[in-house]
């Protein structure tokens, strides 16, 4: 499943995943996205940091709440380390840099169905 603010990013995300992944959602918010999971339970979600209303750390708080099963890999452009603290205290499997996606996320999530987590390499200045 992927939750994104913007339909570019998840049709792009959608395209890169589709050939090897199930999509079976996706969703523009992060109230959406709890709900989706929780009635669908998918094995994965994709989600992004920055979203209007609640933002990708909240969501994934508000799913711990509930119980899920479905691990969370974030996509974002924020390579701040507060970011992936953030991350990492909302029980994340996975953090990957929107600049990193196409090697990285297909990967990442691999990773988090394996129940390890995965952390994109920052980019080199």
């Amino acid at each position: 499943m992927l939750a994104d603010d913007c339909d570019l990013m998840l049709s792009f995300v959608a395209d890169v995943l589709r050939k090897d992944f199930e999509i079976v959602a996706s969703v523009r918010g992060g109230k959406e996205a709890i709900e989706k999971v929780v009635r669908l339970n998918p094995d994965v979600l994709v989600l992004d940091i920055e979203m209007p209303g609640l933002n990708g750390i909240q969501t994934a708080q508000g799913l711990n709440k509930s119980r899920t099963l479905t691990k969370i890999v974030f996509l974002t452009g924020h390579e701040d380390p507060e970011f992936v603290a953030s991350a990492l205290a909302a029980n994340a499997s996975g953090f990957v840099f929107k600049s990193r996606l196409l090697g990285d996320l297909p990967r990442a999530i691999r990773e988090a169905l394996a129940g390890r987590f995965f952390l994109s390499a920052p980019k080199q200045t």
